[in-house]
């Protein structure tokens, strides 16, 4: 007993120093990564929202977790060796805010979990096996874009009188592209209306292109530029679409209170508020094969009446009576 007891004493405050080197042991805070092709600066309303779906689940930048921020800044070409450097990080998330960013994320690993903001067609695109089961290392929200872009097609119809031609602004080789157009020229034909496609493969052709609108005489444009492109150029669209009076529908409303006249489609704010759901479940030990792709919820409808005066176009008021937000 005596030697038993001796033993006991002589343990207990070795124990004691192990439980409290372990109880001293930082907490690993995890790093999650924020993927754009779109510069940041042109992405400050969805990055916020990113960091409210954060706060809400009580995460807090800098605090209990680490956010590496990557943009091209204007050079694609970039994105690739961005992915990379995310990968030799060991981030525990990427979180992608567009097929641009998705794309070269999945090609540079097939183990870190990546979160979608947003895409148009996951399933489309290659990226997930379904939608109910992504069968892989991403996961996230659709936005189903491209099936809305009829319904941008019907309210230009609305807004413009006679409408007849639309001028399609577009990047051939981006993500989704293919689908949008198929849905497009399926609500044309629908509509009798006529379109006119021009290519936007650089921020250089924009000018071009709406020149090339002008002088077909265009009644209206359907913007669908690679974000890449357009999200460093609102300003230049918006003074153009001025300069040429010419309508311009956009998916996004930030284009619209950039100055240009009307957009229609998915409340990307929430969406990129939802994917911090995602990195959420995936930190605490999800995969992101079992976390089903979720769809939209929200949608907003914005008119800049200070544009459409510029042009000198009237709009109807059963149009600004749907809109979420008129800007005068």
């Amino acid at each position: 007993m005596n030697k038993r007891l001796l033993v006991y004493l002589m343990s207990t405050p070795i124990l004691a120093a192990v439980h409290t080197v372990e109880a001293q042991q930082p907490t690993r805070i995890p790093r999650v990564a924020y993927f754009t092709a779109a510069p940041l600066s042109a992405m400050t309303d969805r990055i916020d929202a990113f960091r409210q779906g954060l706060r809400e689940l009580g995460y807090v930048e800098g605090k209990n977790i680490v956010i590496e921020w990557r943009s091209p800044e204007g050079n694609p070409d970039r994105m690739p060796t961005l992915a990379a450097e995310l990968v030799q990080l060991k981030v525990d998330v990427i979180v992608t805010a567009g097929g641009a960013a998705t794309r070269p994320a999945k090609e540079a690993t097939s183990t870190i979990p990546i979160v979608m903001a947003q895409d148009e067609d996951p399933v489309g695109n290659g990226f997930v096996a379904s939608l109910a089961r992504p069968d892989g290392n991403i996961t996230g929200l659709s936005q189903l874009s491209p099936q809305l872009r009829g319904k941008r097609l019907e309210i230009l119809k609305e807004v413009v009188p006679n409408l007849s031609r639309v001028a399609v602004l577009g990047t051939p080789n981006s993500i989704g592209s293919a689908q949008a157009i198929k849905e497009i020229e399926a609500a044309a034909g629908a509509m009798k209306v006529q379109l006119q496609h021009l290519n936007v493969l650089t921020a250089k052709d924009i000018e071009p292109a709406f020149r090339a609108a002008s002088k077909e005489r265009a009644d209206a444009v359907l913007e669908i530029v690679s974000g890449a492109i357009r999200g460093s150029q609102r300003k230049e669209i918006a003074t153009l679409a001025i300069k040429t009076r010419l309508p311009v529908m956009w998916e996004r409303p930030e284009y619209v209170e950039t100055g240009a006249l009307m957009s229609y489609g998915v409340n990307l704010r929430d969406l990129d508020r939802r994917a911090a759901t995602y990195v959420d479940k995936i930190l605490k030990g999800a995969k992101p094969a079992d976390l089903p792709i979720e769809q939209p919820t929200k949608f907003e409808f914005v008119i800049n009446l200070r544009a459409a005066k510029q042009i000198g176009l009237t709009i109807p008021p059963n149009v600004l009576a749907r809109a979420d937000k008129v800007i005068k």
